[in-house]
C-alpha cells in the first residue's frame, strides 16, 4: 500500500539508469524517465563522477531549477550484497526537499533518492495555494 501511494504521487518515474565509468574514462549516464504524460524520455550526460552524470541527465529531462545541498550514503544491511540508502536534499526557492532511495547499487539508490526529492518539489509546485 505504501509503495502504491508513493507511485501515485510521482510526477516522473525512474524507469532505467545505466552508467559507464572508471579510471581514466569519462563518467557517462543514460536515464529513462516516464513523464507526467506517460511518455518515456531518455537522456545521456557526462559528469565528474557517475552520480553527477546521472543527476545531470535527470536535470535535462525534468528541467526544474534546484540545488543539491546534501548527499549521504549509508549501508542498511551487511555483507557484499548490502543495501545502500541514499538521502539527498535539494533546495529550490528557499524550500528544502528531502529524497530517499535504496538499492544494492548505490548509483541506482542515488538516482531514486534524487527523483524522490524532485517529485516532492514538483508536487509542491502543483499544490493549490
Amino acid at each position: 500500500m505504501a509503495q502504491e501511494l508513493r507511485t501515485i504521487s510521482e510526477v516522473y518515474h525512474l524507469e532505467h539508469v545505466q552508467v559507464s565509468c572508471g579510471d581514466p574514462s569519462v563518467p557517462t549516464a543514460t536515464v529513462k524517465l516516464i513523464g507526467p504524460d506517460g511518455q518515456a524520455v531518455v537522456h545521456s550526460s557526462t559528469g565528474t563522477g557517475p552520480v553527477d552524470a546521472v543527476y545531470k541527465a535527470i536535470d535535462q529531462i525534468v528541467k526544474v531549477p534546484c540545488r543539491l545541498t546534501e548527499f549521504s550514503v549509508k549501508s542498511v544491511t551487511e555483507g557484499i550484497d548490502a543495501v545502500g540508502e541514499v538521502v539527498v536534499r535539494v533546495e529550490s526557492g528557499g524550500v528544502t526537499y528531502t529524497g530517499r532511495g535504496a538499492a544494492t547499487d548505490i548509483i541506482v539508490a542515488s538516482a531514486r533518492a534524487y527523483m524522490n526529492a524532485l517529485n516532492r518539489l514538483l508536487r509542491a509546485r502543483q499544490a493549490p495555494g
